[in-house]
């Protein structure tokens, strides 16, 4: 018989990191794959930026309004139950709209935000 590792993790249970002023989140990783929870306060613009990772986001609660590629032009505004997957390598950033929660799944897993080197979002 052969047993699998596992892990049961309640969100309320994960620390809450301010990330800056206008961003907190809750991060969970597994070997291949991190899903974060995420605050951001009304206002807050995640700045123009690309990755490897494949990022799957869900609006929670709020808005938010995402600009793609390096010029900004292709624009999608989310709200809360809208889903969006984000292609690797695609520049994008977003704008949260009033207060907002989301949920951001990425694979490969996201080292940087592991290792605290997101200076994208630290500044």
């Amino acid at each position: 018989m052969t047993t699998t590792s596992f892990q049961s993790i309640n969100w309320e249970d994960v620390e809450l990191e301010t990330v800056n002023p206008n961003m907190q989140r809750r991060i969970v990783t597994g070997e291949r794959m991190t899903v974060a929870r995420i605050y951001l306060r009304d206002g807050f613009l995640v700045p123009l930026h690309s990755h490897e990772n494949e990022q799957i986001t869900q609006v929670i609660s709020g808005r938010m309004r995402f600009a793609f590629g390096d010029d900004r032009a292709d624009v999608l505004e989310l709200g809360p139950g809208d889903v969006v997957v984000i292609p690797s390598n695609l520049p994008h950033e977003a704008l949260a709209i009033g207060d907002v929660e989301e949920m951001d799944m990425w694979t490969p897993r996201r080292d940087d935000w592991l290792d605290g080197t997101d200076d994208y979002l630290r500044e």
